[in-house]
């Protein structure tokens, strides 16, 4: 009997986050909000609240690249979305892996410290990502703290961006979340230059799993086969619409409402 695939598959291979706000279940969220399905990869365990993250076990390498073969086997994924990595060894393996899936886009979150600001081993990440994954991926979205650790070389975040596309990557979306202007400015960059800029009002809370959120909206909406630039766009409004509506559940962060679009009366403040 045929079948008939109607709903795009995204996979992403990411942390498992206790307290839902980041890694798998932002992306699970966030996928399914732009009308596809998620596969989840494992690639860390984590012990985290809120307000920071306590402990990071990543999982083999050999069971995360089993996890995702397997699901690569037998689903036509669309689309693959990378938040934390748990080990610079699984960098290697998920490089290994997609050598054979060259045709599918790659959107890259490189997840090297938490929001809280314990650091998860970034520097030894930072050089696995740089050496295994950066050729391979469509568009890179990292926030200027981490553009900055990834290319230290650089004097300025545009030149951060263009030290990443030396490396191969085709795209670096940064985000200005964590830069002390009135307004957040997030900037794509591709062909060796800069080719847009997007200004967004800078919201008066921290959010926990605002770049899984971003990175895995991108992720959907290619997997969707929207033209790339107008993609970047939609997942930055459904990213500010989702942090605007955020919620809080514990003592640190707030959450992002990433199904606000489900709730017609809005998230309490």
């Amino acid at each position: 009997m045929s079948q008939s695939y109607t709903v795009p598959v995204v996979m992403t291979l990411a942390g498992n986050d206790p307290s839902g706000g980041a890694g798998l279940q932002a992306d699970i969220e966030a996928i399914a909000s732009m009308g596809c399905h998620a596969a989840p990869v494992v690639t860390a365990l984590t012990v985290q609240d809120t307000c920071d993250v306590l402990a990071v076990v990543p999982i083999d390498p050999d069971l995360v690249y089993a996890q995702a073969r397997t699901v690569l086997n037998d689903a036509p994924v669309a689309a693959i979305k990378i938040g934390l990595l748990g080990s610079p060894a699984n960098a290697e393996v998920i490089a290994e892996l997609l050598e054979d899936y060259p045709h599918i886009p790659l959107i890259l979150d490189p997840v090297l410290a938490a929001g809280g600001g314990r650091d998860f081993d970034g520097d030894a990440l930072a050089d696995a990502i740089r050496r295994h994954l950066l050729a391979r991926t469509t568009v890179l979205t990292p926030n200027s703290v981490e553009a900055r650790r990834l290319a230290p070389a650089a004097d300025t975040l545009d030149a951060c961006a263009q030290a990443l596309l030396d490396t191969g990557c085709a795209h670096v979306l940064i985000t200005g979340t964590h830069e002390t202007t009135d307004a957040v400015v997030n900037r794509l960059y591709g062909d060796g230059r800069l080719l847009d800029s997007w200004t967004w009002e800078r919201l008066p809370h921290d959010f926990h799993g605002s770049g899984c959120t971003l990175a895995a909206a991108l992720a959907g909406l290619l997997a969707q086969g929207n033209e790339l630039h107008a993609a970047v766009a939609q997942a930055q409004e459904y990213t500010w619409e989702a942090l605007r509506g955020g919620y809080r559940i514990g003592a640190g962060q707030r959450i992002p409402n990433r199904l606000f679009w489900a709730d017609e009366d809005g998230a309490d403040d």
